[in-house]
């Protein structure tokens, strides 16, 4: 098994370098990752002609979109990864594409690549607000469209900016922001058996009691 791991990278590893000779200066660097997959780094407005090589050269035979993805790094300059994983049935290896973003630069579209891309980048958006330039339909997909904000952002609070509830009166879903109320709201530092020294639990007869729950002697 180790023996056929081996064969495996290094078959990843040749077609790496087969990849970097076709596309040159389109691929900023490769790499392999610890669990032996192959990734591209590669540039932002390069990506449409990268994922149509990739689909259609004999080596690679990447036919199969299975999700785009995005990654926050709030630190760096451009702070938005997105990460296209793609798959080869027909030489049956795995392959990340990725590339480096802004919030105010947009991204090729690669539906006209991959259809399955449609959902993928609208999940994308939503999520990080990351645009998709071309893209036939881009809205929201998992949150209402009434939402604010993008949700898988680093800096996005925990408790959102509106919450959602039912208003009898008005007979419809209605929206407001949210308001953490502290007045009557008590916090206890006490943990659950420090809160119980007073108390005698079953199976603790044998036990000392505390004086004051023995009782007075007859």
């Amino acid at each position: 098994m180790a023996e056929l791991s081996e064969k495996r990278r290094i078959a990843l590893k040749q077609l790496g370098g087969h990849i970097k000779r076709a596309l040159k200066n389109d691929i900023l660097y490769t790499d392999m990752t610890k669990t032996g997959e192959l990734v591209l780094m590669v540039e932002r407005s390069k990506i449409h002609e990268v994922l149509a090589f990739l689909r259609d050269d004999t080596q690679c035979a990447f036919k199969m979109l299975l999700d785009i993805c995005g990654v926050d790094y709030p630190e760096h300059h451009e702070r938005f990864e997105v990460v296209y994983h793609l798959l080869s049935l027909k030489h049956n290896h795995r392959i990340r594409v990725k590339l480096e973003t802004d919030e105010m630069t947009p991204i090729p579209t690669v539906t006209g690549i991959f259809s399955t891309a449609g959902w993928f980048e609208r999940e994308v958006w939503d999520m990080f607000g990351i645009f998709f330039d071309g893209h036939p339909d881009l809205r929201r997909i998992l949150t209402d469209y009434g939402f604010q904000g993008h949700p898988l952002r680093k800096d996005f609070p925990l408790t959102g900016f509106v919450e959602v509830r039912y208003d009898e009166e008005l007979k419809r879903v209605v929206y407001e922001p949210v308001e953490l109320m502290q007045d009557f709201r008590r916090f206890d530092y006490t943990s659950p058996w420090e809160g119980m020294t007073d108390v005698q639990l079953p199976g603790d007869e044998k036990a000392v009691k505390p004086e004051h729950m023995g009782g007075s002697e007859s």
